[in-house]
C-alpha cells in the first residue's frame, strides 16, 4: 500500500517514516532538501532495512505535483509535513510562508481527492489554542488569532481541509494538533536536524553542551509558574511518529467519526524550562551553561495538552519519557558530533 510522506527527510516526517515502514506500509518521499538532509535516507534505510523512494521536487511547482500523481496512481494516503515551522521568520517573510504553507496544500489536494481512496494526515500544530484560557487544551477549546504568520497557515490550512471535506463526502482528512516533539529515534541513526541556529529548546540544550553554543538563554524566570519559567507539553518523537501512522489506520480502516476529525498529540503533561534542563543534566551527567534572561516576545505561559480523546477515540497514547526523550537527543547529538 503507497502511503506519501510529504517533508519525509525532516525530523518528524523520517521517524514517521521508519514506523510506516515496519508497519508494511511501501513509502514514497517527496522532499526538496531546503530544510534537511539526503543523509537522512540512509538512517531511514539502515533502521527499517527498507530504502524508501525518493522523490526530490518542490511542492510549490503545480506541474510537477501533477505529473507526480501521474506517475504513481496508486496512492492511498497521504501524511503531509511539509513546511516552512519557523516563528520568527514567518514574521519576517510573511509571503514565503504563505506560499510555501498554503499553496502546496491546496496543490496537493487538488490532486489527491481525484483519487477513489483519498485519506490525508495533516500537520497542525497546538499553536492554533495562542494563549488558551484553559488548561489542559483540548481539542474544543477556541482557536484564537495568530500570533504569527506560521500559526496562521496552520490555522488556514485546518480550514481549507474542513471546507473540502464539507462538499466531498469520499474524501477523509484528520488534522493533528502537536504540542512540542523532542528526542531521536534510539539507534540515533535519525534525529533533529536544524540548518543554523536552532529554534527550539532541546537541540540548543544539546548542541550548548557539545560546545558548539556558548551558552543557553532562558527567557524569564518571572512566569507565575513554580519555577518562574514557561510550561510545555514535550512529547518523544517516537510516540509522534506511531500517532501518525495510527490515525492514517484510522481512516483506511474506515473506523473514523466523520471526514474531517481533529486530534490533540502530547503527553498530557506540562514541563517548565528548567525542569527540562535538569532532565538533561540528571541523564546524561552533563553540566549546562545557561542563564535567565527577559522574557522573549509571544512566548506563552503554559500549554499542555488535554488528551483523552487521542487516548480514547484514536486508541494512542503517549508512552515515552521526558528522561528518555533528552537521553536519546543527547546521543543524537553526539553521534552527529563525533563526541565520545
Amino acid at each position: 500500500m503507497q502511503i506519501v510522506v510529504t517533508g519525509g527527510l525532516g525530523f518528524i516526517g523520517s521517524h514517521t517514516v521508519v514506523e510506516l515502514q515496519n508497519e508494511g506500509f511501501e513509502v514514497i518521499i517527496i522532499d526538496n532538501l531546503s530544510n534537511s538532509s539526503i543523509d537522512v535516507l540512509d538512517g531511514i534505510t539502515e533502521i527499517s532495512g527498507k530504502k524508501p523512494i525518493f522523490e526530490k521536487f518542490d511542492l510549490r511547482e503545480k506541474p510537477k505535483v501533477q505529473d507526480f500523481f501521474k506517475r504513481y496512481p496508486n496512492i492511498k494516503g497521504i501524511i503531509h509535513f511539509a513546511a516552512s515551522k519557523a516563528v520568527g521568520e514567518s514574521v519576517q517573510e510573511p509571503l514565503l510562508y504563505y506560499e510555501n504553507n498554503i499553496s502546496t496544500l491546496v496543490y496537493l489536494l487538488q490532486e489527491l481527492r481525484q483519487l477513489a481512496d483519498a485519506n490525508f494526515i495533516f500537520s497542525s500544530s497546538c499553536t492554533v489554542y495562542g494563549q488558551a484560557d484553559a488548561l489542559p487544551i483540548s481539542e474544543n477549546a477556541p482557536v484564537k488569532p495568530a500570533e504569527s504568520p506560521y500559526g496562521n497557515t496552520k490555522q488556514i490550512g485546518e480550514e481549507i481541509i474542513k471546507d473540502l471535506c464539507k462538499i466531498d463526502l469520499k474524501f477523509k482528512a484528520i488534522a493533528l494538533r502537536y504540542f512540542n516533539p523532542i528526542g531521536a529515534h534510539p539507534s540515533a541513526k535519525i534525529g533533529e536536524l536544524p540548518l543554523g541556529v536552532p529554534q527550539n529548546l532541546v537541540p540548543f540544550i544539546t548542541q550548548t553542551a557539545a560546545g558548539l553554543r556558548e551558552k543557553l538563554s532562558v527567557f524569564g524566570d518571572d512566569y507565575p509558574t513554580e519555577d518562574g519559567t514557561c510550561i510545555r507539553d514535550y512529547i518523544h518523537v517516537v510516540d509522534l511518529a506511531k500517532a501518525h501512522v495510527v490515525a492514517l489506520q484510522r481512516l483506511l480502516q474506515h473506523k473514523n467519526k466523520s471526514n474531517c476529525e481533529i486530534f490533540n498529540l502530547g503527553t498530557g503533561k506540562g514541563s517548565s524550562v528548567l525542569e527540562v534542563v535538569q532532565s538533561f543534566e540528571r541523564v546524561t551527567g552533563q553540566k549546562l551553561n545557561y542563564q535567565i534572561v527577559g522574557r522573549r516576545e509571544g512566548d506563552v505561559i503554559a500549554a499542555y495538552a488535554e488528551t483523552t480523546k487521542a487516548n480514547e477515540d484514536l486508541g494512542w497514547r503517549a508512552e515515552l519519557s521526558l528522561d528518555e526523550a533528552m537521553a536519546s537527543a543527547w546521543e543524537w547529538e553526539k553521534q552527529i558530533r563525533n563526541i565520545k
